[in-house]
């Protein structure tokens, strides 16, 4: 009740007439359509962007879905072929005793992605639902979101150095499998799902509940 009354408070830049152009921070008046500083499209409030959040987002995780099926390294050898799936290759460095390696994998490949999921799908439905409660919180839940998406890619990343670096012809080779391409589209379409929500809507509650 207090963060709603304390919001309440405080002036928009929409109810003062105001838009900030979304590229270059310029201040116009609300009727401007253009940047005057850098010539870009200026809205006050994107009102499709919910529909272009829950379609990267549902693209997103089905992407998500092969990526774990599917192998993500095939290393060949004189001896044997052998295929590694994200979980797979997290046990087998717990096996050879590369706990942190395999913490890290596992929290870049599994934790931060679902984390995505489920903090998108919170921001969406919060704001259909017009939600007043924990408006800061869900605003720094979207920077989070924003700030971890450029560290998702780690996996694909070391698929391909392994994949540049371990070719010795007949003796070994490394190379990408197909979740490799389903993860790496996963982390694309959920940045897309994340770029895509327009935080100021997450505000826009108080406007409706005054």
């Amino acid at each position: 009740m207090g963060s709603t009354g304390q919001s309440q408070g405080l002036i928009t830049a929409r109810n003062a007439g105001l838009v900030a152009c979304q590229r270059c921070g310029q201040v116009h008046l609300l009727d401007a359509a253009t940047c005057k500083r850098c010539h870009g499209h200026l809205r006050s409030r994107d009102t499709q962007s919910l529909q272009k959040v829950w379609a990267w987002l549902i693209a997103g995780m089905i992407a998500y879905i092969p990526a774990n099926l599917y192998p993500m390294l095939l290393t060949s050898t004189l001896v044997e072929r052998s295929e590694s799936t994200i979980i797979g290759g997290v046990v087998e460095l717990m096996h050879y005793g590369s706990y942190g390696i395999a913490f890290i994998v596992f929290f870049a490949s599994v934790m931060i992605p679902l984390g995505k999921f489920f903090a998108i799908i919170y921001l969406a439905i919060s704001v259909q639902r017009q939600s007043v409660e924990n408006q800061h919180e869900r605003h720094l839940a979207y920077e989070a979101v924003e700030f971890i998406g450029r560290w998702s890619m780690i996996d694909v990343f070391v698929v391909a150095i392994l994949s540049a670096l371990v070719q010795l012809d007949t003796v070994a080779t490394i190379n990408p499998g197909i979740a490799a391409l389903s993860f790496a589209l996963s982390v694309i379409f959920t940045m897309l799902s994340a770029q895509a929500f327009d935080s100021r809507l997450i505000w826009d509650a108080d406007r409706t509940a005054q």
